[in-house]
């Protein structure tokens, strides 16, 4: 689990990768080469932007935490809704969440490296926060790459 997650957030150590192309940055990386315009562009009518869905993923980031600190059942009050509703941020904003992001998914790689007891519902749960961070990465490639602002390698 720590390994995929140091992968997802902050690129393959090394010439090991599972789940990205070595020399990949990895989504925090990704992230700081984006401004706040950026950001908050919508590449096409309808789709969402690069901001909600770094807020979104922090959000969960967030619960995810709560959880491995103790809190029984965070997901309860959840407000997934609310998690898409920054679509926009200012350049104070954008450094702002990213600094949040980037605090949340250090939390959650230092909890998942600590954890020694994993029973099968809190191991799919983690395992799960791979994917759906990695989901997150790619959506975000792809609106970069509408606004011709990414280039796969």
């Amino acid at each position: 689990m720590s390994t995929l997650l140091t992968e997802v957030f902050d690129g393959p150590p090394g010439d090991e990768a599972y789940i990205l192309n070595p020399g990949d940055p990895g989504l925090l990386r990704q992230l700081d080469t984006i401004d706040a315009k950026a950001a908050s562009s919508r590449p096409m009518p309808g789709s969402t932007t690069v901001a909600a869905h770094v807020d979104h993923v922090c959000y969960g980031l967030s619960l995810l935490n709560r959880w491995i600190a103790g809190e029984a059942n965070p997901w309860a009050t959840a407000d997934w809704k609310e998690s898409w509703k920054r679509g926009t941020v200012t350049p104070e904003q954008w450094a702002s969440l990213r600094t949040r992001f980037r605090d949340e998914a250090a939390r959650w790689k230092k909890g998942v490296a600590e954890r020694t007891a994993w029973d099968h519902i809190s191991a799919a749960g983690s395992i799960s926060s791979v994917a759906h961070t990695a989901y997150h990465l790619g959506a975000i490639r792809q609106i970069l790459s509408a606004m011709e602002l990414y280039k796969p390698s």
